[in-house]
């Protein structure tokens, strides 16, 4: 029906064509305005993400406020809607950062969003293409003005395994004598958190030299070591990346979680090892972040757990990877490799604010040693997964996945089995499964660390 037809069939109703005339510029200011898909937020001690999904691209604006602390955002093109209402329910009590959001149309074609904070952060917008299942997204990532420090947070960790008993808990000891004799002139004699460390470290281990060692069910014992061991583990995906998701809804970012905690707990029981998270929550972390973070607490192995998909479903069984800078070892390999290097693309990596001279630094580091020492792990890892079920390959393959560059930190990727196989889907879900396939991966890097022992950190 054409507008004048319509004009004249709502006048025979008794409507005014002034109302018509007001009824049509609404509805073209609806039509032009952007769709809210879904909105999204992913609190962590990192950092906490927003993410809002949308049909179309739009403006933004962002403004940081004090007294009190507020962030204000300011979406163009945009009339407030049900799904970006829901934005306010999805502020949980404990986020680090955010207390509270307040949604509201400013004016027309601009709803304002109004974050109070919970302490400084550093804003950051961006926004990503369409991806994957994703439409365009608009992403608020609300760091703190001061980054949490890898090294840190192992630092406390370290102190919290060491008991409110003992002399570490109890005071500064030998971390902070040695850190106050080797702080730099301006310091203050403050104890750096490498100075900390490397005491408490040291304290730690002339206990154990004397202590009874006990490992759950371990068929061998690390040799006494010089110094603790610490392995970073690293739960793959994460936040906005799910991973692979199987027919039932088992997602591969929450099944990998869950191993790597019950590997994190082995390790933590083990008096010559300790474990670092590169993240122990359901929250995002770059491929390129999760290298600098290992490399930071000075890892001794660091070990990625995936639960894959592929376009076989009939695949299954677990496998073992390490970095290959000349080429895949199969297709599947190759095929894998490529699914986890995208995963940046789907979790959202703010691209344009990314230092791409350090990150290929970074991957220009790998060297020939880390590849011989990380096959070497890879294949004792594997042969203590074969006890648990079938292997998809015999033998450790290669490929070159971002996730695996440390230049010095011998580095293994496992697929503990395929979740879009529905068996294995089932068995990736069973917390029974997923502590046969931590104590394997834990036993295989006891074994290596027995056989291979990590020589003394350098120090200067």
């Amino acid at each position: 029906m054409s507008e004048r037809s319509l004009r004249r069939r709502l006048l025979q109703l008794g409507l005014s064509s002034p109302l018509l005339t007001l009824n049509l510029r609404v509805a073209g200011a609806a039509e032009g305005s952007a769709a809210v898909v879904a909105v999204r937020v992913w609190p962590a001690r990192d950092y906490t993400r927003v993410t809002i999904e949308l049909d179309r691209p739009l403006q933004s604006k962002h403004a940081l406020l004090t007294d009190p602390l507020r962030l204000m955002v300011d979406l163009d093109g945009l009339e407030l809607d049900t799904a970006l209402r829901q934005l306010v329910a999805q502020v949980k009590p404990d986020d680090p950062y955010i207390a509270q959001v307040r949604v509201g149309q400013n004016r027309p074609g601009v709803v304002r969003l109004v974050f109070d904070l919970k302490t400084e952060v550093a804003p950051r917008l961006f926004t990503l293409e369409p991806v994957g299942t994703y439409r365009h997204r608009l992403v608020i990532d609300l760091h703190p003005l001061v980054p949490r420090d890898p090294l840190q947070a192992l630092l406390a960790q370290v102190e919290h395994s060491a008991g409110p008993g003992s002399p570490a808990a109890a005071s500064p000891a030998s971390g902070a004598v040695a850190a106050s004799e080797s702080a730099p002139a301006g310091s203050g004699g403050k104890a750096r958190p490498d100075d900390q460390l490397a005491g408490l470290i040291q304290e730690r281990d002339a206990r154990h030299a004397t202590a009874p060692r006990s490992t759950p069910r371990s068929r061998s014992k690390v040799a006494p070591a010089q110094r603790m061991m610490t392995v970073a583990i690293d739960a793959g995906h994460g936040g906005e990346d799910p991973g692979a998701i199987g027919r039932g809804g088992t997602r591969e970012k929450d099944v990998v979680l869950a191993i790597a905690r019950e590997l994190g707990d082995l390790i933590g029981r083990h008096p010559n090892l300790r474990s670092y998270m590169t993240r122990d929550g359901d929250y995002f972390v770059p491929l390129l972040t999760r290298v600098q973070k290992a490399r930071r607490v000075q890892a001794d192995l660091f070990v990625s757990i995936h639960a894959d998909a592929f376009v076989e479903r009939d695949a299954r069984g677990a496998s073992v990877y390490v970095l290959s800078e000349r080429g895949a070892s199969s297709t599947t390999a190759r095929l894998l490799a490529g699914r986890e290097n995208r995963a940046d693309l789907i979790g959202g990596l703010d691209i344009g604010r990314r230092n791409r001279e350090v990150a290929q630094v970074l991957l220009d580091l790998s060297t020939t040693d880390q590849i011989r020492q990380s096959s070497r792990l890879g294949g004792i890892v594997l042969s203590e997964l074969r006890r648990v079920g079938k292997l998809h390959k015999p033998e450790v393959e290669r490929a070159g996945f971002a996730v695996l560059r440390a230049p010095d930190i011998p580095s293994i990727l496992v697929e503990t089995a395929f979740i879009s196989n529905p068996r294995e889907e089932s068995r990736l879900a069973d917390p029974r499964y997923q502590r046969s396939v931590a104590r394997a991966i834990f036993q295989g890097l006891e074994a290596y660390l027995r056989k291979h022992p990590r020589p003394p950190r350098e120090t200067t």
